[in-house]
């Protein structure tokens, strides 16, 4: 071949191959940091106000734990009612052995609701960090088990709270059905329980008789009280 020719020849080859080469350059770690950004970050965690199941039966959560009544505990323990516990170290730092004669007598399970109780949709990802993870180191401490479902003080929370949660090692932020605690002179109405309720106490002066007024509205529906980390690691 003429070197003329030979020289168009290669000329317009790199002409073809140089763009190719850049964008290769260009894209290519583009591509693989997002990949492995995105492979970092936590998957969110599902949000769980119901449980769909055709199972007859509800689930009893109670929060806070500054209340420590003996006749609120005997009732649980009496009717072996399998309820997650939201709990503020706070509320329990003062007076543990409440919970863990629950822990070692019945059905329970001490879950996360955050060191205190701040609501989480107005902290940046260290400040929930902080808040979620912090909780969950102090009840692994105080109680050797680690809380796998996270109730946001207020049912307030963001996108971060759903990833910073599965970071923490939750599997489910929980809010609820109905929250049937009473606040005032009147308990609030309660209505026909259904399969998948969850219902929100809380561990105040008025939580025994708030027990029972669930208890006897769950039989009334013919339902029976269930653990709930059980059901939402079915999913």
């Amino acid at each position: 071949m003429p070197r003329s020719k030979l020289r168009r020849a290669l000329r317009d080859a790199l002409v073809t191959l140089v763009p190719v080469a850049l964008i290769g350059a260009l894209t290519g770690p583009a591509h693989a940091s997002a990949s492995q950004s995105a492979a970092a970050w936590p998957e969110p965690v599902p949000v769980v106000s119901h449980i769909e199941t055709t199972d007859p039966v509800v689930f009893v959560t109670i929060d806070d734990g500054w209340s420590h009544d003996p006749a609120a505990a005997k009732l649980l323990l009496d009717r072996r009612v399998p309820a997650s516990l939201f709990l503020l170290p706070g509320a329990y730092s003062y007076g543990d052995g409440y919970f863990r004669a629950l822990l070692n007598h019945g059905p329970f399970r001490v879950e996360n609701h955050t060191v205190n109780h701040s609501d989480l949709s107005t902290l940046d990802a260290a400040g929930q960090r902080a808040e979620i993870c912090g909780a969950r180191d102090q009840h692994l401490a105080k109680f050797g088990d680690s809380p796998r479902l996270l109730r946001p003080p207020y049912g307030t929370y963001s996108e971060t709270t759903r990833t910073t949660a599965r970071a923490c090692g939750a599997e489910a932020l929980v809010t609820w059905t109905y929250d049937l605690t009473t606040w005032g002179p009147d308990p609030v109405p309660i209505p026909r329980l259904k399969a998948g309720d969850i219902i929100l106490l809380h561990f105040n002066e008025t939580v025994e008789d708030d027990l029972r007024r669930v208890l006897d509205a769950a039989d009334a529906a013919g339902l029976k009280p269930a653990p709930l980390r059980e059901y939402i690691g079915r999913w």
